[in-house]
Parts: C-alpha cells; sequence; structure tokens
C-alpha cells in the first residue's frame, strides 16, 4: 500500500524508502557493484595471505638470526668436534615441510674418550644449527622423523608437514611431563593449527623446566614401590581398558589414585598404606611421582591423574549401558558434574549422585542408596585417605563392581573450581596453580608436604631398607 507521501506501506505499518532500497540493489548487483565487491573480497584474501606470510617469514627470520648467532658464538668448538680423532659428519635422511627429505647433520663417534665427551656434553646434535640456517629446520616445531615413520597417508599425519619440524616439539615436552595421552600426530596437528611466534616463545620457555624430567618412557616395570607404596606403573589408555575389562567382570576391585601427599600420609599411616596395598590399582599421579620414580631409578610411565582419566572414561563408557554413582563433595556439586556429564557425554548413563557431607546415622541409606541405584562404577570424592578407606570398608555393600576415590576431581567439573592451564600442566606446575586458589588450605602440604617427601625418597634411595613393609615406621 502506497500511502500519500509516496511511502510504501507493509502490514507491520513500518515503512521503508523504495528509492533508498533500489539504489542499494543496484550498489549490491550491478556490473560496478558486483566488481567492487570481488575487489574487496580479493583485498582480503590477499591481506591474509600476506599476514600469514608475514607470520611465517618472522619466524624463519628468528629461526635464521639465532641460528647464525649460535653458529658465529660455537664455530671453534663445532671445527674442534669435527677434528676429534674418530668423528665424523653424519647425515640422517629426514622428511621436512611439505615431504621434502633432507640430511641432517650431526656427529658421530667410534666411541672412546673422545666419544664419551661429546656425548656428556650433549654436542653430537651441534651441526644441526646449519640445518636451521638452511632452513630444513626450526628451532620449535614437530619432531623430525625418518622416511616412513609417519606417513602423509595418514590423515591425522598430514598436518605435521606443513611446517618446518623443530628441535623442541610440543609431544616432547607432554611425553617428559607424562601427559602424553593423545597421539603424536594429533598433538602435532594441535600445533600446526594454534602456532604463533609467541606460541613458540611460550614452547621453548615450557621446555626449560621439563629438561629436568627425563625422557618419558614407553617401558617400565608394570609395578614399582615409592615409600613402600605399590604403584600398578600404567598408562591412561591402559587403565581406561583395564576399567572397561573389570566393569565386565564379577569381582569387585578397587581404584586409589597416589600422589605425594598420599605417599606421605601412607608413610606415617599404616592403615591407609594396607588399603593402598590391597587395592587392586594404585596409580601414579602427579609430577612428584614422576621425580621420585626418576630418582629412585623406577621410571614412572605416565602421570595417571583423576581430572585427566575422567572425560576419557566417560567416552569409553558412552554407550556401554554400565551406570556410574557419583558420591562427595557439597551438596549440589555431584549434581552439576551429573548435568556436566549428560551435556558432554550424553551415552553415559548416571545411576545417581549425593554430596558428602552425610553423618554416620544417615550412612547406611547413603549405602544402600548406592546398591539400589544398579550402577556399576562408584566415583568417591572425599579427599585422600577418607575415600580410599571407606571404599575398602563398604565396597561389597554398596554392589558396584568398580569404585575409585577421585580427591578434588568434581569441583573441576561442576565448574566450582577451575583448572590449571595446559602450559601449567606441561610445566609441571598444576600445583602451583592450585595453591593460589586455595592458599590458606595447600600451604602446608605444597611446600611442606613436598619437600618431605623429596627428603624421604631421598632417604629410601640410600637406605631402602627402611621402606620394606616390616620396617614401615609411625610417626606423630
Amino acid at each position: 500500500m502506497i500511502n500519500p507521501e509516496g511511502r510504501m506501506e507493509n502490514n507491520d505499518n513500518k515503512d521503508f524508502d523504495r528509492e533508498k532500497v533500489t539504489e542499494e540493489l543496484y550498489r549490491r548487483f550491478s556490473k560496478r557493484g558486483l566488481w567492487r565487491l570481488r575487489t574487496r573480497r580479493f583485498i582480503r584474501g590477499v591481506t591474509w595471505v600476506f599476514v600469514v606470510q608475514l607470520l611465517a617469514g618472522a619466524k624463519r627470520l628468528l629461526d635464521f638470526l639465532l641460528s647464525l648467532f649460535l653458529l658465529l658464538i660455537l664455530w671453534p668448538i663445532l671445527l674442534l668436534s669435527y677434528f676429534i680423532p674418530g668423528t665424523t659428519l653424519k647425515r640422517t635422511p629426514r622428511v621436512g615441510r611439505w615431504c621434502v627429505t633432507f640430511n641432517e647433520f650431526s656427529f658421530e663417534t667410534s666411541g672412546g674418550f673422545a666419544g664419551r665427551i661429546l656425548a656428556g656434553l650433549r654436542l653430537k646434535r651441534l651441526p644441526v644449527l646449519i640445518n636451521i640456517l638452511k632452513g630444513d629446520i626450526s628451532f620449535i616445531g614437530p619432531r623430525t622423523v625418518s622416511p616412513g615413520d609417519l606417513s602423509p597417508r595418514e590423515k591425522a599425519a598430514r598436518k605435521r608437514y606443513n611446517v618446518r619440524p623443530g628441535l623442541i616439539s610440543l609431544w616432547w615436552i607432554r611425553r617428559r611431563a607424562n601427559i602424553d595421552y593423545t597421539s603424536e600426530a594429533e598433538v602435532d596437528g594441535e600445533y600446526v593449527e594454534t602456532q604463533s611466534v609467541w606460541g613458540d616463545f611460550g614452547i621453548a620457555l615450557r621446555a626449560i623446566p621439563s629438561i629436568l624430567y627425563g625422557e618419558g618412557v614407553a617401558t617400565a616395570p608394570d609395578l614399582i614401590t615409592i615409600l613402600g607404596t605399590p604403584i600398578n606403573n600404567v598408562t591412561m589408555s591402559e587403565t581406561i581398558e583395564t576399567i572397561i575389562k573389570w566393569l565386565n567382570e564379577d569381582s569387585r576391585s578397587q581404584i586409589c589414585f597416589v600422589n605425594a601427599d598420599c605417599a606421605n600420609i601412607a608413610y606415617r599411616n599404616k592403615a591407609y598404606l594396607e588399603v593402598l596395598r590391597t587395592a587392586r590399582f594404585s596409580l601414579a599421579d602427579g609430577i612428584g611421582l614422576k621425580l621420585a620414580g626418576k630418582l629412585l631409578a623406577r621410571e614412572v610411565k605416565q602421570n595417571v591423574n583423576g581430572t585427566d582419566l575422567f572425560p576419557l572414561l566417560c567416552e569409553a563408557l558412552s554407550g556401554t549401558g554400565k551406570g556410574l554413582f557419583l558420591l562427595g563433595a557439597r551438596p549440589e556439586v555431584p549434581e552439576s558434574v551429573r548435568d556436566w556429564i549428560k551435556k558432554n557425554y550424553p551415552g553415559v548413563i548416571v545411576s545417581g549422585c549425593h554430596h558428602g557431607y552425610f553423618s554416620p546415622e544417615e550412612e547406611p541409606e547413603v549405602i544402600s542408596q548406592i546398591a539400589r541405584s544398579g550402577a556399576d562404577l562408584l566415583l568417591t570424592a572425599f579427599g585422600a585417605p577418607r575415600q580410599d578407606t571407606w571404599i575398602n570398608d563398604h565396597l561389597r555393600e554398596t554392589g558396584v563392581k568398580v569404585a575409585m576415590g577421585v580427591g578434588g576431581l568434581f569441583d573441576f567439573y561442576s565448574g566450582k573450581t577451575a583448572r590449571a592451564p595446559q602450559w601449567m600442566r606441561e610445566m609441571g606446575m598444576e600445583w602451583l596453580y592450585r595453591f593460589t586458589q586455595e592458599p590458606g588450605r595447600l600451604w602446608k602440604r605444597y611446600f611442606v608436604g613436598n619437600g618431605v617427601f623429596l627428603y624421604r625418597v631421598m632417604l629410601e634411595k640410600f637406605r631402602p631398607a627402611h621402606f620394606q613393609p616390616s620396617e614401615q615406621k609411625e610417626e606423630d
């Protein structure tokens, strides 16, 4: 409908100017308008490519300048090492950016005193600076691999070949921190998608403490002891597989997580130590156990902590029909965890939940509730040692097949407590982040307890008989 002023009205009594609409349509869809639109899109595309190349160029420039600087400083050592009798320049085929093969330089020795010096001073890889100068390798990037190790035909491995390999990789850091839960190809893909100059700088900083942790280990004894406490030395994936297996058995199993604080408690609490010894699984949790294993020459395979295990366990439980019961933490917290599970893993059955603030008089009803729920797996969040001794005392009454104490896990997944950022976990500094959240409660555990734990580890190293089961000491 056209009003007397020449404007068209719609059914909602809102008007618009026909001339302006016509002008806008002409501007957008005329030849001139389409040309302008295409030009703007072209400029934006070129600008984006330019920015990406500029960032890549900045990284390459930094690699070039730093490698040149190091070569200018270290050339006497490089030259001297080359002329050591029995030393040759080794060329190892590697796959670089865009799957181009190149030779990585290093020193190879025939052994003897000179070879031991080169190995001890870690100078065998010094010639790799030449590769960085040439542009074959970067300081930061995916691990260098030999032809055939990670084929680009594998979808997960393709992304890594979009960038230059590096001396230091994100995978290398996570392996040393024992948090390498996913595959190397997935970690490489994560790096490629998020890489930046500042990101590389952060990886370089995180590599410094990683040097102290030693190499990640793929093979080690399946059972080790630390301060007399038995540790089932398994990986995260092995733990998940074992839990699913036990859920399909008729037996009842208890799983405990052991960190430095738990080991300290077990040292002076015989009842708790006995619970850890009789549990079907006691798992190494935290960087403290990693360092202890290194000092005692009993390498820990992986940091199998409940917080990282939980989402992987939910994924494995999804669609299996196995019920999960959440017990512990403050009122309403288990319900929030249940909501998180339903949102992120709708295929997981949450059979029930109950907070941990119940009285001794209410305990029989809580146990009965768990039994009536028909749950197969029980997660108990009371804190150590109470959660583990409670499971040990009531496992059969609850009717579940597997039960584990999970400490503060519910607080993390309910949103009550923030988890440490990934970069802090890679540095083994998650404990410091936790301390900043609750300094009044955690200062003694971390700044006194960790020192006591390391002292006891050194005591075990030099007086191992002191930690035999028959000689476990009681402390005030």
